[in-house]
């Protein structure tokens, strides 16, 4: 039987103070907390003898293929943060490979430590109107819950079907009511009676809230409300007042959250930024703890006995660092903590078109004014604006001076048309970049200031089977995702080291965006505001119905 004794400070998030204790762990579970008498009153800074021990920290909704690795990858990285559970919606490999490419993220996250935690993707395809790789039906995510492979129903991103009762998306929601699962939602600027019916569908969740009015309505309804700071998206500042507002009611994530900002910390870093912001430590905290650990049902450790023993050791709350992770009893990191060498794996892909020609993304048409996207920094949504674009010889040029460029998407499940449109916000001085990581349906998407170098950096993708690339001037560079398109086999900081090089590239082109490729992977999401760009053209958001580029 294995027991050991940890001896620090702990927190009591019921009468929301400190005390002094010991902690038994015997065969990875919590078996006493002993109380050391008086010591409540006596809270001093943590030392390196009586450090702060606390449950770990939980992600509340991410799509780990957006950090470019794999499951078992992140997990090794992730608890070097104190993250000892996810919840993760993979419904980036499945609308590629439906529930084959489920099953293969279960099987990786296994080979790495204990923390992801998987929901069944309720929207794949995200819409019909762009093509995916995969369908899900109700009876495709019944095989999940059956088989105990998820927590959740993940996010309803499809929120005028479930308004207009749609029997395909019912028929999910009350699979998740029939298995007692929590239902995720995703409803950017839903408000008033549309977003009562959504709330009265049973859907409990929402973490696309930009404002804090929005987050205010939703959560008067009965819905809890996930903060995310990702490497695009990010709400942190603009909601974090709700925490002490209705702390029973909040919880943190991260969504979508690229390598390089994972090699340099996770939910730790939120952590550290409520605190600055004076925040009440046991509201912040249980909003990255046992909310989502309560509404999730998740079996990880609460620091309480008979839990599981997953907590963190932390040098203090002046900068919040933490020095050991634990996993069922077990250092993961830190304490003596030994390196898990990275498992081979075979990756799994689907990919079947042909490299494209610059003549495959001419625009014929005439003098005249033409819808433009306006990409927003830190943001997913985008504005619909227009420019006048002058004729030459037939064609419509893209204009970089004015930072109005050429944005394509091409359909990577079989060979079709190129989807053509002009973007702005980019700021490309020359060259181009593409990406096979495109929300949702992952399609190739990519933004340039000419016909030539788009086709270079599209090709040099289709050449890899999938990847993110920046050409420019002859010269290029790719990061290969052989795994679905959307991930790498290597380490977190490999593909960190890559991605931050590709970053620079495109910015060394021009681009003044935090994340150049973040916000390039959602400009063909369709089912978010205000104009996108999908496989099949240019889509208004705000309608639900494609437009032509040039305005009449």
């Amino acid at each position: 039987m294995n027991t050991f004794i940890k001896q620090g400070w702990f927190a009591d998030f019921e009468a929301g103070n400190f005390y002094q204790g010991r902690l038994t762990v015997e065969s990875g579970i919590v078996k006493e907390i002993w109380e050391v008498e008086g010591s409540r009153s006596a809270w001093p800074a943590p030392s390196t003898e009586n450090p702060l021990i606390l449950p770990g920290l939980v992600d509340a909704h991410i799509h780990i293929e957006s950090s470019m690795v794999l499951p078992s990858r992140f997990s090794q990285k992730a608890v070097e943060f104190g993250t000892v559970a996810t919840v993760s919606d993979p419904h980036e490999i499945a609308n590629v490979l439906g529930n084959e490419g489920i099953r293969f993220m279960a099987a990786d996250a296994a080979r790495g430590f204990p923390v992801v935690r998987f929901t069944a993707p309720s929207c794949v395809p995200a819409t019909p109107l762009e093509e995916s790789g995969a369908v899900l039906e109700a009876a495709d995510l019944q095989v999940l819950f059956e088989e105990d492979l998820v927590v959740a129903l993940g996010e309803v991103m499809n929120f005028p079907g479930v308004i207009g009762k749609d029997p395909g998306i019912l028929a999910k929601l009350n699979l998740a009511v029939r298995y007692g699962m929590p239902v995720d939602g995703h409803a950017p600027g839903l408000s008033g009676t549309a977003l009562q019916k959504y709330v009265d569908a049973g859907i409990s969740t929402d973490h696309e809230c930009f404002s804090i009015a929005e987050a205010r309505e939703k959560i008067a309804l009965g819905m809890k409300i996930l903060i995310r700071e990702g490497s695009a998206a990010r709400n942190f500042e603009a909601l974090w007042p709700l925490i002490d507002e209705f702390p029973d009611r909040v919880m943190l994530c991260t969504d979508d959250f690229h390598p390089d900002d994972l090699e340099l910390g996770h939910m730790d870093r939120l952590i550290r930024r409520g605190l600055k912001k004076g925040l009440d430590f046991f509201n912040l905290y249980r909003a990255a703890t046992f909310n989502p650990m309560e509404h999730y049902r998740l079996k990880t450790g609460r620091l309480r006995t008979g839990d599981p023993a997953d907590f963190i050791i932390v040098k203090g709350l002046d900068d919040f660092t933490i020095t050991a992770t634990y996993l069922g009893g077990y250092p993961v990191f830190g304490d003596g903590a030994l390196p898990v060498p990275l498992q081979g794996v075979t990756p799994i892909n689907q990919f079947n078109t042909g490299k494209i020609t610059p003549e495959d993304l001419l625009v014929r048409g005439s003098s005249g004014r033409y819808r433009v996207i306006l990409a927003m920094d830190g943001e997913l949504i985008t504005q619909a604006e227009s420019a006048e674009l002058a004729e030459i010889q037939g064609f419509i040029y893209p204009d970089a001076k004015r930072d109005i460029l050429k944005i394509a998407v091409v359909n990577r499940y079989r060979k079709a048309p190129v989807a053509i449109g002009f973007i702005t916000g980019f700021g490309l001085k020359e060259g181009a970049m593409a990406s096979s990581i495109a929300h949702d349906s992952h399609n190739i998407v990519a933004v340039g200031t000419d016909e030539r170098t788009l086709a270079e950096a599209i090709n040099l993708v289709i050449e890899h089977q999938g990847g993110i690339s920046v050409w420019s001037s002859g010269s290029s560079e790719c990061l290969p995702l052989p795994v679905a398109g959307l991930m790498s086999t290597l380490s977190v900081s490999e593909t960190a080291e890559k991605y931050r090089c590709l970053t620079q590239r495109a910015k060394d082109l021009g681009s003044e965006l935090k994340a150049p490729f973040m916000t390039l992977s959602f400009m063909s999401l369709l089912v978010i505001p205000h104009l996108k760009l999908g496989d099949r053209g240019l889509f208004d958001g705000d309608n639900f119905t494609f437009v032509p580029l040039r305005l009449e």
